[in-house]
């Protein structure tokens, strides 16, 4: 069964849940950011079309939905309307820990000179 059918079926399990109901809108929305992210994985490029023909929705939907995902930073790509593609971008891991490990140690020294400042009164 594809996720397009399976999914509303999960949704409207948790609608009648008294207890999963009040968390049925946050629920669905972090699947479908990580189904998403999961069919985007896969290529670098995709037409609009193509995916929204895979997940069973309107184009209009998929393109509003992936918009805020993206401008939120929750997917990494881009869309290209004249062409009706979605282009991803991968950030590189090392890259990513490189720029935390300048922050991490610009924060300890930082710190460390403060303590020296205080240390010297």
């Amino acid at each position: 069964m594809k996720f397009a059918e399976a999914f509303p079926l999960v949704g409207d399990a948790f609608d009648l849940s008294p207890w999963l109901s009040p968390h049925s809108r946050y629920f669905s929305r972090e699947c479908r950011v990580r189904a998403y992210a999961q069919y985007l994985q896969n290529y670098r490029s995709v037409s609009v079309p193509s995916m929204a023909q895979a997940f069973g929705v309107s184009v209009e939907f998929l393109d509003e939905e992936l918009s805020r995902f993206i401008v939120s930073g929750r997917l990494n790509c881009t869309i290209d309307a004249v062409e009706g593609v979605l282009r991803t971008n991968r950030p590189e891991k090392k890259n990513a820990l490189y720029q935390q490990f300048v922050k991490d140690g610009d924060a300890l020294l930082n710190r460390i000179q403060k303590l020296s400042r205080m240390i010297d009164l």
